[in-house]
């Protein structure tokens, strides 16, 4: 069985470049789901050689997926992480908001991927 994700900002560079990796990737993606701001609602996005529709972040029920890739900004990461987290969620974020939080480790999977045990807020 896969594992169920969602790439917030999905219709920005990163996250559409989140989106072709993890479709490119031998991971086993059994649901994705692209997350964005009302403004780009129902734009299409590329998953591989499917096409998916954006939701809305205010709408979206995390409870829905176990990882959710964020790329949406400092602002949105520190509002909707531990939304997210508290829906059982793992946020894997890329902005800095989270780099000097004792309880989020700094991750470089070619250097310390066993730092990924240890995140304490999800």
């Amino acid at each position: 069985m896969g594992y169920r994700y969602a790439i917030i900002g999905a219709t920005g560079n990163v996250g559409t470049e989140m989106l072709e990796i993890l479709a490119e990737s031998d991971l086993d993606v059994s649901e994705i789901y692209a997350v964005a701001s009302r403004n780009s609602v129902g734009r299409e996005v590329s998953f591989g050689d499917r096409t998916i529709k954006c939701v809305d972040l205010e709408q979206f029920d995390f409870s829905k997926v176990d990882i959710a890739l964020m790329s949406a900004g400092g602002d949105v990461s520190k509002k909707w992480s531990p939304i997210i987290a508290k829906a059982g969620a793992i946020v894997i974020d890329n902005s800095s908001t989270w780099r000097m939080d004792p309880d989020v480790p700094l991750v470089v999977p070619e250097v310390n991927a066993d730092q990924v045990a240890f995140a304490k807020k999800g």
